[in-house]
């Protein structure tokens, strides 16, 4: 095993410990904090929380891939999850995943070429009645989507910055955060 928590990494799972009375809910948590470090979680990192924690790595592996929130390859600085369940798909979510396959030159993995974007269909983000929407690196949605919409989000995203900065902005653009 050649994964191991940096010290600032170390320090945020002494506050977990400090702040949970039950150990296994420091595990969600924690395995964030894993996969903001690292971008992924690899079969390395998931056994060295095991270790830490004192819980089998099958442990660890059932509760990460119970969430559509945690990746296991490593992928783009973007991820873009777009949601597939019946509502999204009803207003246009194929639509969208075509545009991307054919535009963002993704490989059977859902990455682009160039490294910036991993596209994932998830099942549902919980916005039905703003979809269709994809979240962006597990935090910002983009809601009401459209062809127009996405392009620009991915243009934006590509030139390195957010495509609505402001939840002002975002709301005027029809991408509410």
């Amino acid at each position: 095993m050649s994964y191991k928590f940096s010290p600032a990494l170390e320090k945020k799972f002494e506050w977990l410990k400090s702040r949970y009375p039950v150990q296994d809910a420091v595990l969600i948590p924690l395995l964030h904090f894993v996969q903001n470090e690292v971008g992924y979680l690899s079969l390395d990192a998931m056994e060295h929380v095991a270790e830490k924690m004192n819980i089998s790595p099958a442990r660890v592996k059932e509760v990460a891939s119970f969430y559509s929130l945690f990746r296991f390859e490593a992928g783009g600085k973007y991820v873009l999850q777009v949601c597939h369940n019946l509502t999204c798909y009803l207003k246009g979510s194929d639509q969208l995943l075509e545009w991307m396959e054919k535009n963002m030159e993704l490989d059977d993995s859902g990455n682009s070429k160039d490294g910036v974007f991993r596209v994932e269909r998830v099942e549902c983000l919980a916005s039905c009645g703003t979809a269709p929407v994809i979240q962006a690196n597990n935090w910002d949605y983009f809601e009401e989507l459209n062809l127009e919409k996405l392009q620009k989000i991915v243009e934006a995203l590509r030139a390195g910055k957010w495509a609505c900065a402001s939840y002002e902005d975002r709301i005027q653009e029809g991408s509410v955060a």
